[in-house]
């Protein structure tokens, strides 16, 4: 969906739709796991572990609401805008382990540009939770390009995952690189390589 000139002045308040989250019973669970981990949620050091952990939890899956900030492109501005090292913090969905690192964001606008403090809290709106890479990437993407109709959208992430450097291969400052590319960005070799490039990739 585009935004129309009628939202010119009200700025679309964006708030992510997510199941609530019930605390108590996540504190539950999380005593139920030190048990079966052979430890004493009731000991001294591990009391309020069951708290902690569950509010982490909410904290880590629960992205801030911000208002979606567009301006007209009064000026015909048609070069490549590009946000780098946007931070991303989210949780792996296949063993509840953090994976971190950089978003790379840009836009190439069409009749509307973004604030762009924006490119940020898209980012955070899908990264904060439980999360494949390959699928932040590409609905970080898909939102630019409906909610801003650009002439094209880039974005590409790098980040470690804590359940690859912690467990199992244990490959330490291993990171996984994806991208998602709509519009000219994708279609056109020209535009697409000075992406990449911008982003200090060769695509």
């Amino acid at each position: 969906m585009a935004i129309s000139a009628d939202l010119e002045a009200v700025p679309l308040h964006i708030v992510a739709s997510r199941a609530e989250i019930d605390l108590p019973a996540a504190e539950r669970a999380v005593a139920d796991l030190l048990k079966a981990l052979g430890r004493d949620p009731h000991s001294s050091h591990l009391a309020d572990t069951p708290r902690r952990v569950a509010n982490a939890y909410a904290e880590m899956l629960t992205p801030r609401e911000f208002a979606l900030t567009t301006f007209p492109n009064d000026e015909g501005y048609d070069e490549l805008v590009l946000a780098k090292d946007i931070p991303v913090q989210s949780l792996c969905e296949h063993h509840l382990l953090p994976f971190q690192g950089v978003a790379h964001v840009g836009y190439l606008p069409g009749d509307r540009i973004l604030g762009l403090s924006k490119l940020a809290r898209v980012v955070e709106l899908f990264a904060r939770d439980l999360q494949v890479q390959e699928r932040l990437t590409k609905q970080v993407a898909d939102w630019l390009q409906d909610h801003l109709a650009p002439q094209g959208v880039g974005v590409v992430i790098e980040a470690e995952h804590q359940c690859m450097s912690l467990r199992g291969v244990r490959a330490v400052g291993s990171r996984t690189v994806t991208s998602a590319l709509h519009g000219v960005l994708r279609d056109k070799p020209s535009s697409r390589q000075e992406f990449f490039a911008l982003t200090g990739l060769t695509p």
